[in-house]
């Protein structure tokens, strides 16, 4: 309400701090939303079949793939993600009215071993704030209100009301606090339920992210007032009124507020791992995720939505633009109100996630062949590490469009050809990509990023494990690798990176530290406003940030520690006696936590 390990977006705990990864740009994912945990997160890049084609077949072909062969495709697609006796996914492919595939793999009901189909309602995580975005931007084509209107004509006791818009809360720019990014909320508050009044309470009075307007930070407090921005202007709950102006005009009869108490015919139980074991789905109340996820709804009804949206059968035309195009600080996160433009295979496309707990969801439309792609998940992580909606829909469009993502088959290199590749790729000022040979394979890692392992497929071609992403190394005339041209989640012409003559950093080898000398740096820490716990489990330190799962720490030095995850260390000060600080390096990032306890 997410890419790989950080948190960039999402109806999830969103702190400004993160152990992100990344294979290529640091360009944000809206895919998720409200997780309970990142394993999405880690989720741009699944395990997932690719159709075999070449890879420079960008061209279109003469005829796209029909009915049947989209549901081939589709098919397997789905078998060799998700496991028939777990949960698992409904989906529906359209190019205009035409339905070419609408089925579902997995069951609804893992207890009771009901299959899942594609009648089945699912809860929608952050796809709700596209809905949430259109029911406002009906108000202001209805003259009721005001894109630039201050949030103080509607909340007068919001702190700095007054500088804040509308539209900073559409497009994530107001740098009000996230409040599922607030220390402890999803251990616990976010179970009870609250009221609009009595959740935008817990935090309002929160230290902001920045100056309205002056950055961007994938926010769920933004969407929570955009709720009460509605109800304010409307005079009613704010799912009552998108019912009444957006969803029963448009026949979306199985798109509801998703309610505690509410019995909705078909809806699918929700799903998490838990422990190494299918489980259900941790509990929270549908009071709090408000106009930023609380939605259900079914394959069927979002291509509707997306035909009525998209159709200009729901908005004014500049209502539309304003909602579709990303302005002011929001450019660079490719963000405009609950939807992100983006390209599939060369074709624009708008698209949005959503994940929440027991669910993960993903919508995509693609103007130029009135393409839609929906996908439904009811897990919100996966035992087979396979399972992520965004990219199934990414793959089933470019399979759709005819423009297929090429199937990677590894072939056999030399550990001496591999060795070779070996350097320090400068991306840009404050990041490189390194590549060295681990265990006799050759592996990727960008500043304060995972390590990443590659897959040759051709002469100099790697792809990254189980990801759309590949790079080319580039040779100069006399055959020397000069750099490499990455091609992130294969679109595009290539961001080059150069090799630079900087030696490759030295390996780290961890060393063995008594747990009695580990047990004075557990604690809790606070930093730029992110909650920090290190402890013990056994004889393991871990550390874990908001919102996101602990990892384990590795010992360079007796108060010097580093993460395998991802390329940061830890470092605790003083050397000696009670610990009072740790620092954290991540690429060019360097934050102290001070201890809170």
């Amino acid at each position: 309400m997410c890419s790989r390990l950080s948190l960039a977006g999402a109806f999830v705990n969103v702190p400004s701090v993160t152990f992100g990864t990344g294979q290529g740009s640091a360009k944000p994912s809206h895919s998720m939303t409200f997780r309970p945990t990142p394993d999405t997160a880690m989720r741009l890049s699944l395990a997932l079949p690719l159709l075999a084609l070449a890879l420079n077949a960008n061209a279109a072909p003469a005829t796209l793939p029909g009915k049947a062969e989209v549901a081939a495709y589709a098919d397997q697609l789905l078998a060799d993600t998700y496991p028939a006796d777990g949960p698992g996914a409904a989906v529906l492919v359209a190019r205009g009215d035409e339905v070419l595939y609408r089925g579902a793999r997995g069951l609804a009901s893992v207890e009771l071993k009901v299959p899942l189909s594609p009648d089945q309602s699912f809860r929608i995580g952050s796809v709700t704030k596209q809905f949430a975005a259109a029911g406002l931007l009906k108000l202001i084509d209805a003259g009721k209100l005001g894109l630039d209107d201050p949030l103080s004509k509607f909340l007068p006791d919001f702190p700095n009301g007054a500088k804040i818009t509308v539209r900073q809360l559409l497009n994530h720019t107001s740098g009000v606090k996230s409040y599922t990014g607030i220390a402890g909320v999803m251990d616990g508050p976010i179970r009870q339920d609250l009221s609009t009044a009595a959740l935008i309470a817990t935090f309002k009075d929160q230290p902001v992210d920045f100056a309205p307007g002056e950055g961007w930070a994938y926010n769920n407090s933004g969407y929570v007032l955009v709720g009460a921005v509605i109800e304010a202007a409307s005079g009613k709950p704010w799912h009552a009124q998108l019912t009444e102006s957006v969803l029963a005009p448009n026949g979306l009869k199985q798109t509801v507020y998703g309610a505690d108490d509410a019995l909705i015919p078909g809806m699918a139980r929700g799903y998490t791992v838990r422990d190494g074991h299918v489980a259900p789905a941790a509990f929270l109340s549908m009071t709090q995720p408000h106009a930023a996820g609380a939605l259900v709804s079914t394959v069927d009804d979002l291509f509707r939505w997306n035909r009525a949206l998209h159709g200009g059968k729901l908005l004014s035309a500049a209502s539309y633009t304003a909602m579709t195009t990303p302005a002011g600080k929001a450019v660079d996160a490719k963000y405009g109100f609950g939807i992100g433009p983006g390209t599939l295979r060369g074709h624009a496309q708008l698209q949005h996630g959503g994940g929440i707990f027991g669910f993960s969801s993903h919508l995509l439309y693609v103007p130029d062949a009135q393409l839609s792609v929906v996908v439904l998940q009811n897990s919100d992580s996966s035992l087979n590490g396979k399972g992520d909606p965004g990219h199934l829909a990414t793959l089933l469009g470019a399979y759709a469009l005819g423009d297929p993502y090429p199937q990677v088959k590894p072939i056999e290199v030399s550990v001496e050809t591999l060795k070779g590749a070996e350097g320090v790729y400068r991306v840009d000022t404050y990041n490189t990509r390194v590549l060295r040979v681990v265990d006799g394979k050759l592996v990727a890692q960008r500043t304060g990023g995972a390590q990443a392992t590659l897959i040759p497929t051709a002469v100099d071609t790697y792809f990254y494990e189980d990801s759309l992403t590949w790079f080319k190394l580039e040779r100069d005339a006399a055959g020397k690798i000069t750099g490499m041209r990455l091609y992130q989640d294969g679109e595009g012409e290539g961001a080059v990176s150069l090799l630079t003559s900087d030696p490759l950093p030295s390996a780290r080898t961890p060393i063995d530290v008594p747990v009695e000398q580990l047990k004075r740096l557990v604690g809790s820490y606070r930093g730029d406003g992110v909650n920090m716990k290190v402890f013990l489990e056994g004889a393991q330190l871990k550390t874990q940030l908001d919102g996101q799962p602990a990892f384990d720490l590795f010992a360079e030095t007796p108060n010097k520690f580093f993460l395998t995850v991802v390329d940061a260390t830890l470092t605790f000060a003083p050397d000696s006696g009670a610990v009072s600080s740790v620092t954290l390096n991540q690429g060019p990032a360097v934050i102290e936590f001070k201890r809170q306890d």
